[in-house]
Order: C-alpha cells, then sequence, then structure tokens
C-alpha cells in the first residue's frame, strides 16, 4: 500500500524518538496529513528500585521521550504519553521470563506488537479521532484483487521486521500505514537530514528494549532462580559446570565456558530433568538438526489457513534463512531441508515469496 495524499485524513504517529518513526512522521505531513503523536511508556527495571545499576527500557528512556516531543513540535503537531509499563511487565517482560523458566526460547517483540503496541496505539488513535496508525517498522502494505491486505517483507533485507509482525489481523491492517517499508535505512537517514532532523545519526537501539546490557544474560541472572549443573559431552563424561540451564540455547557456542582438547563445543540438549547441559564438538550434531515440528494457535493474515501440504517458505528465527516447508491439518510442519538449533517457544512465520502468511509459536520439535 503506498502513501497517497492525504484527503483530509488524520493519522496518529507511534514515536520512539528513532530515526524511522520520525522520518515516518515527516513523510506523512508532507504529504498534508494531519499528524498526532504517541509515545509508549514501558516497564523499565529502574522502576522497580535497580537504579543503582543504571538500568533503563531504551524504547522510552527520558532521552527517547525528548527526541520524541522534539521531533513532534518541530513537525508542528501535539504528541501523547501512554503509560503501559505495568501490562507491559505483566503480558510481555513476565511471560518471557517464564517462557525461559520452562526451557523455551521466546521472543518478546511479537508478543508486544501483539498485545501492546498494535492493541494500546490503535485504540488510542481511535480516541484521538485518527484514520490510521503509523509506525516506523520496515514492512510494506498491498492491497489484494479480493480487497484483502497482504503484508510484505521491507525492501530493506538488512531491516525488514515482517517476522514480528506475522500475528497482524485484516482489521488492524486495515488501520495501519508503514511509511519507510519501501525504503533502506541509509535513505531513511538521508531523508532525516534532509528534513533536519536531530536524529538521523542516532544509533540503532538493541534487539530487546527491556534490556539494557549487550546480551539477556544479566537480566536472566537477576530475575530468574537459577541452578548450576554439570556440563556433559554425549559419551556422558563431565567436561564443567553451568551456571543454569535458562542461559543455554540449542547450537550456543560462545558462553560455555569450557576448554581443553576436543572442542570448540555446541550445546546440544538441555535435559531439564537432570540439569545437565550436553555438549558436542560438531556444530551440526543430528540432536540439533530438526525437519518436522508443531505449532500451536497458529493465526493468518488473511483470515485463510494456507491449504494442507502446500509449499510454502518459513522462517524459525528473524534473520534466519527461508526454508521451503509444509503445514499439514494438524499444525504439524515439515521442512524440505533440515534446520539447525530449533526450539520451543520460537516463532515459525510462513511466506509466500515476500507476503508474509502467519505462523505459530512452536510447541514440540522432531515429531515422529
Amino acid at each position: 500500500m503506498k502513501l497517497n495524499k492525504s484527503n483530509g485524513k488524520k493519522v496518529c504517529i507511534a514515536m520512539s524518538g528513532g530515526v524511522d518513526s520520525s522520518v515516518a512522521a515527516a513523510l506523512l505531513k508532507e504529504q498534508g496529513y494531519e499528524c498526532v503523536g504517541v509515545f509508549l511508556k514501558l516497564w523499565s527495571e529502574a522502576e522497580e528500585n535497580t537504579r543503582k545499576l543504571g538500568i533503563e527500557n531504551k524504547c522510552c528512556s527520558v532521552d527517547s521521550f525528548n527526541d520524541a516531543r522534539r521531533i513532534a513540535h518541530q513537525l508542528g503537531f501535539p504528541i501523547y504519553t501512554i503509560n503501559v509499563r505495568e501490562s507491559f511487565k505483566q503480558m510481555v517482560v513476565d511471560q518471557w521470563l517464564e517462557s525461559y523458566r520452562e526451557g523455551k526460547t521466546p521472543n518478546p517483540c511479537i508478543n508486544c506488537n501483539r498485545l501492546i503496541r498494535f492493541n494500546v496505539m490503535l485504540k488510542r488513535a481511535e480516541q484521538l479521532g485518527c484514520d490510521y496508525l503509523a509506525t516506523g517498522h520496515y514492512v510494506k502494505l498491498e492491497t489484494g484483487k479480493d480487497g484483502t491486505i497482504k503484508l510484505i517483507a521491507g525492501d530493506d533485507k538488512n531491516k525488514d521486521q515482517s517476522y514480528f509482525l506475522y500475528t497482524m489481523t485484516q482489521e488492524r491492517l486495515k488501520k495501519l500505514m508503514f511509511p519507510v517499508g519501501h525504503l533502506t535505512k541509509p535513505v531513511v537517514r538521508e531523508i532525516a537530514k534532509k528534513f533536519n532532523l536531530e536524529v538521523h545519526k542516532k544509533p540503532e537501539s538493541q534487539e530487546i528494549c527491556f534490556i539494557s546490557e549487550k546480551t539477556h544474560y544479566s537480566f536472566l541472572q537477576r530475575h530468574l532462580n537459577l541452578k548450576p549443573g554439570p556440563i556433559k559431552n554425549l559419551d556422558g563424561k563431565e567436561l564443567g559446570r553451568h551456571d543454569g540451564l535458562p542461559l543455554y540455547t540449542l547450537g550456543q557456542r560462545q558462553g560455555i565456558k569450557i576448554g581443553g582438547p576436543g572442542g570448540p563445543y555446541y550445546v546440544v540438549k538441555l535435559d531439564h530433568k537432570t540439569n545437565t547441559l550436553y555438549v558436542s564438538n560438531n556444530a551440526n550434531d543430528p540432536l540439533i538438526m530438526t525437519t518436522k515440528f508443531a505449532i500451536k494457535d497458529p493465526t493468518w493474515i488473511s483470515g485463510k489457513r494456507p491449504g494442507a501440504n502446500e509449499n510454502y517458505g518459513i522462517k524459525i528465527r528473524h534473520q534466519a534463512s527461508i526454508i521451503p516447508a509444509t503445514i499439514d491439518e494438524n499444525n504439524i510442519v515439515t521442512l524440505k531441508e533440515p534446520a539447525r538449533a530449533v526450539m520451543t517457544g520460537q516463532s515459525a512465520v510462513f511466506y509466500q515469496d515476500k507476503q508474509v502468511l502467519g505462523g505459530g509459536v512452536i510447541s514440540k520439535i522432531d515429531i515422529s
């Protein structure tokens, strides 16, 4: 769906203080839309007596809000704050932690988009009398001949965010706009510079907004009751000690902290019953190669389920390659080629060329 002249329409813009949402706002304003901004205030560890750690949620820090407010005022429209601290903590952070306790590897951004961002903001847009909600996501919309709205991967392969939006519905997509989805990141920065937006040089935000460190390990150590245990090879020989199973994922090499002859080692099994971490010196050990798994509660963007056993492409991680696959009536996915390190809790997202069809959360691996 390409952006057209405004025709008197009003747009609510999700402002994060970053360059993507700022350029989205500038483009819409230039096209004559009546604009209003909203800024989400999310949960932060700093609000739970951990200020001494210097921890904050970069997506909704004071600096981020000041940047968003400055851009909105520069472009000439009002901006409002929506406080979703409590619901974000319960629906996103707590669920993410609980999944790790259960030995899963969830993606919090998908839950946030489904339950928080495109729920709360769409409601607020309606309250403000807006016709659309716009964000800085790198995705595109197209309207099919039958009127169905299609979600299409962004043109910038390195920034495409379609994987995180597979839970979108027709009702939501008809009210959404993604002004930068047809652009690359370098072009977005150039446009920001052209509009004299101070954020044109602002660095990228981290992958998980509520984790300020480079990795999530310290966050898990602060919030989970981790139990150390043995690290063994597949012959049962103990090679070292792990710091708690939730800190490890299948296929992981870094952070295992064992050396000596026979390495490097890769995680190939997490045995929660015995609290044992198993490793192998084979990066593609058969234990971590998967061709069949089940997904639960799948959602389909068109509202219609793809035909059973038809061929599609599937991603099991945001940056993963698309693998040809089929899905049957029991939600069993069969891959045409083995995938490495598939884990429960991950989202499997279906594509047809660049169109996102939908997906679901992986619930069981290696179905026989």
